[in-house]
């Protein structure tokens, strides 16, 4: 089975943001990272080349302290290198580097895969909105795989860094809330959750036909 064929033409895709607070509207985004997640021939899932982005919070953006001292950013540090969400910047160079992974894999869209998904998918599509980047953005607008969710049903543990330690997974909490360093470990969580525990069957997989109208899920 293909890649294209285990998640009917999605490519499941993990990202991580760190943000100035907990409003997707009116707080910033301050990092983003992306990793596809391919197959190989063996049938095994792993982690795709990373690509990530400190991003310079956008005009007028809300940034709570709190929720910088919990992440350690500090916006201003010139040693963030960042670069503006808008125009062909931060955004546009991961959407262009996803779509090259897609097509590569004849995938027709990309899903997000998250530690508390929504979250993450949130803060995207309202920077998506910011940069008027609707039709570059190679993301579902609604669908997710969410890791919190599937690490509860194989391990019983919700929080990323009990859910790797569960599976074996090295985790460094000094690291934790780096958008790179948490897609990195979430990424090797699904991978092996995929991997130890496979859910679908390759028989249970059919190709639609091409006239047959779209799920609402599409």
């Amino acid at each position: 089975m293909t890649l294209k064929e285990r998640f009917r033409k999605f490519l499941p895709v993990v990202v991580d943001v760190e943000t100035a607070g907990f409003n997707a509207q009116t707080d910033a985004l301050l990092e983003i990272a992306c990793i596809p997640i391919l197959l190989n021939e063996q049938g095994v899932f792993y982690p795709g080349e990373a690509l990530n982005a400190h991003i310079e919070p956008f005009e007028g953006a809300n940034l709570e302290p709190r929720a910088l001292e919990f992440t350690g950013i500090d916006p201003n540090n010139p040693l963030r290198k960042a670069i503006a969400e808008d125009e062909k910047t931060a955004l546009r160079r991961l959407f262009k580097g996803l779509k090259e992974v897609r097509r590569a894999e004849e995938c027709r869209q990309c899903v997000l895969i998250g530690h508390n998904a929504h979250f993450d998918l949130a803060f995207l599509n309202a920077a998506v909105l910011r940069t008027n980047s609707k039709n570059h953005n190679p993301f579902h607008q609604f669908s997710v795989f969410d890791t919190v969710t599937l690490s509860a049903l194989a391990f019983g543990q919700t929080v990323l860094a009990r859910a790797c330690k569960a599976a074996g997974i090295d985790f460094d909490g000094k690291d934790a809330h780096s958008a790179l360093y948490d897609t990195q470990k979430t990424a090797e969580l699904f991978c092996h959750i995929l991997n130890s525990y496979p859910m679908l069957p390759n028989a249970l997989y059919t190709e639609e036909p091409e006239s047959e109208p779209k799920d609402n899920d599409e």
